[in-house]
This record gives structure tokens, C-alpha cells and sequence, in this order.
């Protein structure tokens, strides 16, 4: 986790969002840090449950987030967080449509994901950046409460589910794929990108040769 998420959370959180509730968070395993013990242990949820697709520290379920409908119900819970996630999944749309939908109305999400500008990161994949413009479409069904772009390249974001929610159509946007290096509203795998991109992306920018490469050609083949 990266330290300017830690800084959006405690700017952000207000502790009687989730005081006595029900919070979810998708993508829980500990890697570099969490924003679990800092609300455990300010703002006292009712219960919290971790979930990810590996087993690790802070993980309660092991699921995919395409799953979480199917697995908790439709709006089980009070807040849902995910931090430094988005990028990886692929299918994204079915994604933020599980995530909306577990939320209950009146609940807030907290997100945290990656813009166009940082580099290549795969754990175990990296198809995507967002954009604050893309967050406003994206979450265009939600009540913005706070948005933003800071100093390490991530977008960040806290939404409110409004009462009276109606899913907005997510299959016109289009995001950045980090596979065909522009945007594109299909869903596309590294098999997909054509040759130049395909090396650049196995041979530079998946590898610890990356740290021995100028920033400019960290730029150019792997952002």
C-alpha cells in the first residue's frame, strides 16, 4: 500500500460511517500495509471481512470479486473498500457492478486505483489506469463525495449510494489498457497487444530490469 492512500484515508473516514457496521474489503491481503487496523481500531465496525483471491494476512474469504454478489448477497453491507485493485481485474465493468450492488443504499465506497503516468506494476496482471474522468462516469450512479488525483499517480475516491440507486451503463466507457497502450472498451489480455508492446511489457517493464532503465524509456514502452 502506498503512503498516499493511507494519507486519503485518514482525510477522509469518517469513523460514524463506521461505527456498529457491516464493512467490506475487496482486495485484502496485506501487501505493504492496510487501512484495516486503523479502522478497527478508531472506528469500531460491527464486523469487517477481508476478502481476496489468495489466502494472507487480513483475508477472511478467499473469492473472486466477481463473486460477491453470489457469495454475501445484494446490499450486505454498510461501506465497501478497495484499495490498489482496479487496475489488476480485468473484467472491471462486472467488477464495479458487484462491488455497487453489495453496497446498501446510503453506504459509501472508498477506492483507490491507479491513473495513467505510473508504470507497469503486475501482481499478478495490470490491464488498467483510471482517470478522475473516468471515475466520474464510472460512478456517475453514485453521489461524488470526494475525488482525487495526488502525488503518487492514484485516483482516489469516496461515493455515497444514493436511496433511490439506479445502475449506471458502464459498457460505453472506454479506459486506458496498459496492454494496447490507449483505450478501449473491450476487455483485452497481454495475448491481444500487438508485438512491440507485447516485448516491451515481458522484457522491460515485468522484470527488475526495469530499475536499471532511464525514466524516459520506463515513459515511453511501459505507462
Amino acid at each position: 500500500m502506498h503512503v498516499a492512500v493511507l494519507d486519503f484515508f485518514m482525510r477522509t473516514v469518517n469513523c460514524e460511517e463506521f461505527n456498529g457496521k457491516r464493512v467490506l474489503e475487496v482486495g485484502s491481503k496485506f501487501v505493504n500495509g492496510s487501512v484495516r487496523p486503523l479502522i478497527e481500531r478508531f472506528c469500531q465496525p460491527k464486523e469487517y471481512i477481508g476478502v481476496d483471491i489468495e489466502p494472507g494476512r487480513y483475508v477472511d474469504v478467499i473469492l473472486p470479486a466477481e463473486k460477491l454478489i453470489e457469495y454475501f448477497g445484494i446490499e450486505s453491507f454498510d461501506v465497501v473498500i478497495s484499495t490498489e485493485v482496479m487496475e489488476h481485474v480485468f473484467n472491471w465493468r462486472l467488477i464495479i457492478n458487484n462491488i455497487k450492488s453489495v453496497l446498501k443504499r446510503g453506504g459509501f465506497i472508498y477506492l483507490t486505483t491507479r491513473s495513467r503516468g505510473f508504470p507497469y506494476h503486475a501482481a499478478s496482471h495490470d490491464y488498467w489506469r483510471y482517470e478522475t474522468n473516468d471515475m466520474v462516469r464510472i460512478f456517475r450512479d453514485f453521489k461524488m463525495v470526494r475525488l482525487e488525483v495526488d502525488w503518487e499517480y492514484p485516483g482516489v475516491l469516496k461515493a455515497k449510494k444514493p436511496i433511490n440507486w439506479i445502475p449506471t451503463d458502464l459498457n460505453n466507457i472506454a479506459l486506458y489498457s496498459m496492454m494496447l497502450g490507449k483505450r478501449t472498451k473491450e476487455l483485452v489480455t497481454l495475448s491481444d497487444a500487438p508485438l512491440a508492446r507485447k516485448i516491451s511489457i515481458i522484457l522491460l517493464c515485468s522484470t527488475r530490469l526495469r530499475w536499471l532503465l532511464p525514466g524516459t524509456i520506463i515513459r515511453k514502452y511501459c505507462t
